[in-house]
């Protein structure tokens, strides 16, 4: 019974409480918010959503060490290049990790790191599994990036909480990953038109390919099969 009039007022309260916002100058961490209904909002923020291919059939057909090798090496790997290009890891979900980057070059600098996490997949960590191991298993991923305002809240319990962030680039950045293709960075259309040239053009050659993402109004998104050297 406790708990039942705990969960009533908790949730009263939310709906009922008012917002305060604030401008955010960092990515925050979820001690930096209150438990209230209390936001930090960026003008703009630019997500990244890497995520794993296959994982339900890695973990069904193959043994948990190997299955957790393949996810600590691909974490690990897309985490420090999140790291590297000025992004902030954000989450941890499974299979798939989530960066937040702001400032003047954000966009350019998910997209840099995007197709570096493709460069590493075929580069540092299928030929290392190759060297490990007698197998035919292939590392496969997806990343999705998008750029909006957004807005970032503490949700979960006292003790055990996390940031909640809301806004397109977030969902959409993630739901860029679900699409099936040979392409593995997928960007929208307003991330393809604010990032720098250096990330669009290779020797004279556009890396992107324009599509209609049949999903969401057929909206312009951009895909690419190339990958970015350290």
């Amino acid at each position: 019974m406790a708990l039942t009039n705990e969960l009533h007022a908790q949730v009263a309260a939310i709906f009922k409480e008012t917002w305060t916002t604030r401008d955010g100058k960092v990515v925050p961490a979820p001690e930096d918010l209150k438990h209230s209904n209390d936001a930090v909002q960026f003008d703009r923020a630019t997500v990244l959503y890497a995520d794993l291919s296959g994982s339900t059939a890695l973990v069904d057909t193959r043994g948990w060490q190997f299955a957790a090798e393949i996810y600590k090496a691909y974490l690990y790997c897309a985490g420090r290049l999140i790291k590297s290009h000025d992004g902030v890891i954000t989450s941890y979900d499974g299979d798939r990790v989530m960066g937040v980057f702001i400032g003047d070059y954000q966009s350019t600098n998910a997209v840099k790191c995007a197709l570096r996490i493709n460069w590493a997949i075929h580069n540092v960590i299928n030929p290392a599994l190759k060297k490990q191991y007698d197998t035919d298993y292939v590392v496969r991923q997806v990343v999705g990036v998008d750029t909006s305002s957004i807005r970032a809240a503490r949700t979960g319990v006292r003790g055990d909480n996390d940031i909640v962030w809301v806004g397109r680039a977030a969902n959409y950045a993630a739901k860029l990953t679900e699409i099936k293709s040979e392409r593995r960075t997928w960007i929208t259309k307003d991330v393809y038109d604010r990032m720098h040239e250096s990330a669009r053009i290779s020797n004279g050659q556009n890396m992107w390919n324009s599509y209609r993402w049949d999903a969401h109004d057929n909206q312009t998104i951009y895909g690419s099969t190339w990958t970015w050297s350290l």
